[in-house]
């Protein structure tokens, strides 16, 4: 059962910086933020930019080196990139040790636990020590100890990274869980279709700044075939999809933001066209053709900052009777 965390108010952070050192380059600089209550919210930008970095200001596990961050709920939870496993407890006596640090009675800590541990397919390892697991169990564990106290604020390091399908899924419930009975999620993730159109608003980092970025016109999401709008049947091979709303317009091709990383292959996927960009790389591509450029891209370690249908609709060529 999910518990509300109840009314409380936004995290805010003022004029936040943050650099390593007195003398230290600044990772971030003059940060305005406000992360409401019952908000999912996920964080882009480049490799090296300071994502990793306002997370964990957000999560409190690092003191900004100027302003202010309030706000932030008494139980706050967070899950970095890597999870240290050289800890002496097994994977069930760590998560109660954590549950009884965030308040919880020793029984109900147990329970939970091991409710945890299940539903993240780690059931089998409860007894394991830390050290003896996999890293895609020690990932589990790392996911599980997050929310096992119903946290008021959750922030997500490529949290997903590691999971197997199932458990992936199960984070996803996770966290919409959360952000249902009132929490904020804060989360970096380099599959851009994860809890595609579901997160707002988007943060984009870049050069030491955060700057909110607003949802798209139209929510989409990525399915096996292309292009997909919520409400509405996968597009057809050759591309199209209509929009909802029943007013007939098709939409050929898509837009993808992103930016990176490795060479890419010549040509893209699809006949994809690229051009450089103030926020990054805009290619075009046909629909149909999308998922094989986002697998590319992913390969080459680009990040993909955004994906929406072109807002120019394309007019519908009518089928010539039989």
């Amino acid at each position: 059962m999910t518990t509300s965390v109840g009314e409380r108010e936004p995290v805010r952070l003022t004029g936040v910086g943050r650099r390593y050192g007195p003398r230290g380059p600044w990772v971030l600089r003059g940060v305005d933020l406000e992360l409401p209550p019952g908000r999912l919210v996920r964080a882009v930008g480049p490799n090296g930019t300071g994502k990793s970095t306002l997370l964990r200001l957000v999560a409190g596990v690092d003191a900004p080196a100027e302003g202010r961050i309030t706000g932030r709920p008494p139980r706050t939870a967070y899950v970095p990139e890597r999870f240290p496993p050289a800890l002496p407890f097994t994977a069930h006596g760590y998560l109660v040790h954590l549950a009884r640090l965030q308040g919880l009675r020793t029984g109900p800590a147990r329970v939970r636990a091991g409710e945890w541990l299940e539903r993240f397919g780690a059931g089998a390892y409860a007894g394991t020590a830390l050290a003896g697991l996999s890293k895609g169990t020690a990932q589990k564990v790392a996911v599980a100890q997050a929310l096992l106290a119903e946290p008021g604020l959750l922030v997500l390091d490529e949290a997903w990274t590691g999971l197997d399908t199932g458990a992936r899924a199960a984070l996803d419930d996770a966290v919409r869980e959360r952000v249902a009975a009132g929490a904020t999620v804060l989360f970096v993730d380099h599959d851009p279709r994860r809890l595609a159109g579901e997160a707002h608003p988007t943060l984009h980092v870049e050069d030491g700044h955060v700057r909110p970025e607003p949802p798209p016109s139209v929510p989409i999401r990525v399915a096996a075939g292309g292009l997909s709008l919520p409400g509405e049947a996968m597009p057809t091979p050759d591309g199209g999809g209509t929009l909802p709303g029943g007013d007939g317009a098709d939409f050929a091709s898509v837009r993808v933001v992103a930016s990176g990383g490795l060479s890419l292959p010549d040509p893209l996927p699809g006949g994809a066209t690229s051009a450089v960009t103030g926020g990054g790389t805009l290619f075009r591509v046909g629909a149909a053709a999308s998922d094989e450029l986002l697998r590319v891209l992913l390969a080459a370690s680009w990040h993909v900052h955004r994906v929406e249908p072109e807002t120019a609709p394309v007019p519908a060529v009518p089928r010539e009777a039989p």
